[in-house]
């Protein structure tokens, strides 16, 4: 590719003092602000990329053969003002009431210090995941208190920093168990008096892995375990019924049967109950949800799963660890990293490649704030008024189905059941029903004494003071929880507010500077897109509650899909699915039902090519299929001609193949529908990866160039802040004939499929509902015609930066026509084989300059993957291709000998401010190590922390906050 050479873009800095515009920007276009290059920053784009204007780089970049022929069908944008009152009317018809339903989702206060400083601070969520960890030591400190939080309350050895809900980190216990049991049977038992979600996404999960689960009632003292052998067996404690039992015996006989026992356990329970893992438990699973993370409508909310030592190491989904810096001081870093999808691929353990980590964060420090006193106090109080509710409804003569149970009563009214619900909800109140002769009263941290009077009234019954006294012991806890310091010094608002800022200080988010993530689609997140997501009317409703209570929610999500069958090009969507993951697992099961309803049932074979995201394998692994690896040519594109073969080869029994499109290579590949017509000759599914969506939107639909489905990540292409690694929503689009197989739930809500849905494949009937409204305002102000121009941008700026830098790393792919899509592959193979210099020293260099590594080394190894988004303006993208060219200059020093491979700014980054005291026997300066050219000493950002060890930390790992001895 040719460099550019264009004078006024030399000096970036002058696109920070030039404020005129050809034209002035429209104050009532959300699209202006959004897009971040102005009219004369896209004029020197395009003079940059020789086009005319953005419809003239649509014709030059995207292949005619997929390109949508017209604009969009949706309603013209709406101003910013506009959509808040849009949102405030769909707001008021929903009807939070008083939530005591319980089943997994209990009403909770977010303390207004947290709601305000992590929930709703940028800084928190509009950060990536800790990859590169030097310049993440804020959310990694939070999250290792999450996980010493989660280990300490279920008393065993190691947590993760989070699950997407607590039904999906049932199913991931299953298949740890599976993986792990000294026992070769495919049975795994489930206790009947566990939620019912949890037992759905699980059948889910198990059945094309060939799990048999056995649902078995275990609730008698002497119940016992099913005949025969098992490899596992979950608990729930307390029970989906609110029973409370001593399953310590249960759990030994699990064990004398060489199978391995998980426990979902309710975490603000444990702090007055014996712990899991002093009963015997391998593993703990549940939701944190109700430490300070409201209802949402079911989302998102963070799960949680610790297990012991002899399993860590088969532990799915993120673990933060501790290590040290290149000075020895502690550091904190995502461990045993060889667990990512995109390395182990179809060998992974789970196809999870996110967390829920805004979330987590949360739930962390709401056990910061409250501290193990403060958790026992919030704790006792539900359980004394649960207590409160069973004796008055013992004495008005109804009958208390446990003795035992902690926040949630089960009352027996034979036939009465939904008059007494009714009777709850005129007052504002709802209860669970279960059939027509059982009530559930599930209290929470929000309960007053006035609930109880009018829950206790509903049932016909008068209120008492007298105490819950029931037979026998429960099992309780002894022992101490929450013993670190973190949990005791931030008690004040003025401790915990200055801990936040402290922790959001060490990181670098998009608040501060461009992330250049390839394939992450690090955009704007707009401020006015996120302020519905704590209005009580979304944010107070509880999954369960009758629809009646969400129709301005369901209305949303309604639009929201629509919106989203328009822009795809499909039939139809489901929201359901709470990650990109489980997007894509929901998608391959579907096609896996639509080839077994057919008769089919031997299309089992899933093509894969070898640049495709190492998810897509590992989510083929687990819908039962058998993965073939297609070749890619010279180009980056997929080879045709080994695609043609494995098709040929596996005619009969493929069931499909999952193609990224744009290529992860960053191209747009004029094969695409020879591809998709190839598959559909030979019986096969097509599966558009929507990871690349960006790129497409209102200009091509996959739907409409061959795609049978894809999945969309709405953290992405749609705006979803990625909040330092979650949450995420990947809604599943599929065509008309894939329709009746998207994602059902077991309590009759969003029943999408109208025969042979593939189950449940998340806890929540719509996911991760209360973030939808940041899509829908996305869509909503941006129109049609905005989403196009945003897309175009999006692409402009990718080739822009491909041209500014080819001449220092050259890029690898591009299409026939010179360009790439929405994103580049920088190639520093070549510069690490002359100079000794490597991908991470340019990463961590970075740090140096004040922005966040582009993708490290995927798809391919020693590369860096580069994607600027649309919401970046010509000067910050300027300052970073200055950053980069600055950087590829000092590469060339160390080649030419004036400063050692061994020693060198590249090779000593990132340098903190510690650093820069005391002796300095580099052959480079101070002021160069830490002022390189273009960073402002007084906007400079120091990484906390120098380069970490990450084989020390692997080597030694420790999860869980250090003694604070280690600290001395």
């Amino acid at each position: 590719m040719a460099p550019i050479d264009h004078p006024q873009l030399a000096h970036p800095a002058a696109a920070h003092t030039d404020f005129s515009r050809s034209s002035p920007l429209d104050p009532e276009s959300f699209a202006d602000r959004h897009i971040g290059v102005d009219e004369p920053g896209l004029a020197a784009v395009l003079e940059a990329l020789d086009q005319r204007d953005l419809d003239a780089l649509e014709l030059a970049v995207v292949p005619a053969g997929i390109r949508f022929g017209r604009p969009l069908d949706l309603p013209e944008p709406a101003t910013e003002t506009q959509t808040l009152t849009e949102l405030r009317t769909l707001a008021a018809k929903n009807r939070p009431m008083v939530q005591m339903m319980g089943l997994g989702y209990h009403d909770t206060i977010t303390p207004g210090v947290i709601k305000r400083n992590v929930l709703e601070n940028p800084a928190w969520y509009t950060a990536y995941t800790p990859y590169q960890p030097e310049i993440s030591q804020g959310r990694l400190e939070a999250l290792l208190n999450f996980q010493t939080a989660v280990s300490d309350l279920t008393g065993l050895d190691i947590a993760n920093a989070s699950m997407l809900d607590e039904a999906t980190a049932a199913a991931e216990a299953m298949t740890l168990m599976r993986r792990t049991a000294r026992s070769k049977s495919n049975r795994f038992v489930v206790d009947a008096d566990t939620l019912p979600q949890t037992i759905a996404v699980i059948r889910t999960r198990a059945e094309p892995l060939d799990i048999e689960v056995v649902v078995s009632d275990l609730s008698a003292p002497d119940s016992p375990l099913p005949v025969g052998d098992f490899f596992g067996l979950l608990l729930s404690y307390p029970g989906a019924s609110g029973a409370v039992r001593d399953q310590q015996a249960l759990i030994a006989e699990a064990h004398s049967r060489e199978a391995k026992v998980a426990v979902a356990a309710d975490l603000l329970a444990l702090t007055l109950l014996r712990p899991p893992g002093e009963i015997g438990a391998d593993i703990a699973v549940g939701s944190t949800q109700r430490l300070g993370v409201p209802l949402g409508f079911g989302g998102p909310h963070a799960g949680y799963m610790a297990v012991r030592t002899d399993v860590q190491r088969q532990l799915p989904g993120r673990l933060v660890g501790v290590s040290h810096d290149a000075a020895g001081n502690p550091a904190y870093r995502l461990a045993l990293q060889t667990r990512e999808q995109h390395i182990r691929r179809e060998k992974a353990t789970s196809n999870i490649c996110t967390a829920q980590v805004l979330l987590a964060v949360i739930a962390s420090m709401y056990t910061v704030y409250h501290g193990p006193e403060g958790l026992t106090k919030i704790a006792q109080k539900i359980h004394l008024q649960a207590g409160q509710v069973a004796s008055a409804l013992e004495a008005g003569g109804i009958t208390v189905e446990h003795a035992h149970f902690f926040d949630t009563v089960r009352a027996l009214v034979p036939g009465r059941a939904r008059a007494v619900v009714a009777a709850a909800r005129q007052a504002g109140i709802n209860l669970w029903a279960d059939g027509e002769d059982a009530v559930q009263v599930s209290v929470s941290e929000k309960t007053t004494a006035e609930h109880l009077r009018l829950v206790v009234e509903s049932f016909g019954a008068e209120t008492t003071d007298a105490p819950w006294v029931p037979e026998g012991d429960a099992p309780t806890r002894t022992s101490q929880f929450l013993t670190h310091p973190v949990f005791h010094e931030h008690r004040s608002e003025t401790a915990m507010l200055r801990y936040l800022r402290r922790l959001s200080d060490m990181d670098l988010a998009l608040d501060r500077s461009m992330i250049p993530l390839g394939s992450c689609t690090m955009k704007l997140n707009a401020t006015t897109e996120m302020e519905a997501v704590t209005w009580p009317e979304f944010a107070g409703l509880h999954p369960y509650a009758p629809l009646e209570d969400a129709t301005g929610m369901l209305e949303l999500v309604d639009q929201l899909e629509k919106w989203l069958v328009e822009i795809t090009g499909y039939a139809a969507v489901s929201l359901q699915p709470n990650a990109g993951s489980q997007g894509e697992l929901s998608g391959l099961l579907a096609i896996r039902a639509y080839h077994r309803s057919r008769g089919d049932e031997h299309r089992t074979i899933c093509l894969i090519p070898a640049s495709a995201h190492g998810t897509n394998a590992a989510s083929a692994v687990m819908a039962g299929m058998k993965v073939v690896v297609v070749g890619t040519d010279d180009g980056g594109n997929i080879d045709m001609a080994d695609l043609g073969a494995k098709v040929a080869q596996h005619a009969d029994n493929l069931a499909a193949i999952m193609v990224t499109y744009p290529s992860t290579h960053g191209v747009f590949e004029d094969t695409i529908t020879d591809l998709a017509a190839l598959v559909h000759g030979a019986g096969g599914q097509v599966y558009v990866d929507g990871a690349n969506l960006n790129a497409l939107v209102g200009v091509a639909r996959p739907g409409e160039f061959g795609g049978d489905v894809s999945h969309l990540n709405l953290h992405k292409t749609f705006c979803i802040p990625h909040g330092g690694g979650g949450p995420g929503v990947g809604p599943v689009a599929v065509a008309a004939h894939l329709a009746p197989f998207l994602p059902s739930h077991p309590l009759g809500l969003n029943d999408t499929g109208t025969f042979g849905s593939i189950g449940a494949i998340s806890a929540a009937p719509w996911g991760s509902a209360s973030i939808l409204p940041i899509s829908w305002a996305y869509i909503r102000m941006m129109g049609a015609d905005g989403l196009r121009r945003a897309t175009l941008t999006a692409i402009a700026s990718a080739n822009y930066i491909a041209r500014r830098l080819d001449e220092h790393f050259p890029v690898l792919y591009t299409s026939a026509t010179g360009f790439v899509a929405h994103e580049c592959i920088l190639d520093l193979r070549p510069m690490t084989a002359t100079t000794g210099v490597t991908v991470d020293d340019v990463a961590k260099r970075l740090a140096d300059y004040g922005f966040h590594a582009p993708t490290m080394s995927f798809p391919v190894a020693g590369t860096l993957m580069v994607e600027p988004t649309e919401s970046e303006d010509l000067a910050e993208i300027n300052r970073f291709c200055d950053a980069m060219i600055a950087i590829k200059g000092e590469v060339d020093k160390v080649g030419s000998g004036v400063w050692p491979v061994t020693d060198n700014p590249l090779r000593g980054a990132p340098h903190t401010a510690e650093s820069l005291a005391g002796e300095w026997d580099h052959p480079y300066t101070r002021a160069e190590a830490v002022f390189p050219p273009g960073v402002v000493p007084a906007r400079k950002y120091f990484p906390p922390v120098a380069r970490i060890d990450g084989a020390f930390g692997d080597r030694n790992l420790v999860c869980s906050c250090p003694p604070i001895e280690a600290y001395a």
